[in-house]
């Protein structure tokens, strides 16, 4: 009932993202995860160097770092701000 997925589209060096998730069922204004996996792709098939630049939904800019050494990836990072977006409050008697 959904799926995780990313659009990019490559510009000026940079990867412009779009991401719907699953549980959501919309798009969201970023994702980590997607990000990363975008920012790999990018380099294994259109030869995107890092330190590579993601803007996602948000507009915020992330920075995915990595080194390859022997066809492995070492070193990986993301980097970004973090923001509270929701906050909620769960009743205690709600477990029992």
């Amino acid at each position: 009932a959904g799926t995780n997925v990313n659009f990019i589209q490559i510009k000026d060096e940079k990867i412009y993202i779009r991401t719907y998730e699953r549980g959501v069922e919309d798009e969201t204004w970023a994702c980590g995860t997607g990000s990363v996996a975008a920012a790999l792709i990018s380099f294994v098939k259109f030869g995107l160097k890092p330190p590579v630049k993601i803007i996602p939904r948000s507009g915020d800019q992330l920075i995915v770092d990595f080194s390859v050494e022997d066809q492995k990836v070492n070193n990986l990072s993301l980097t970004g701000p973090a923001k509270v977006i929701f906050t909620g409050q769960i009743p205690i008697n709600f477990f029992r």
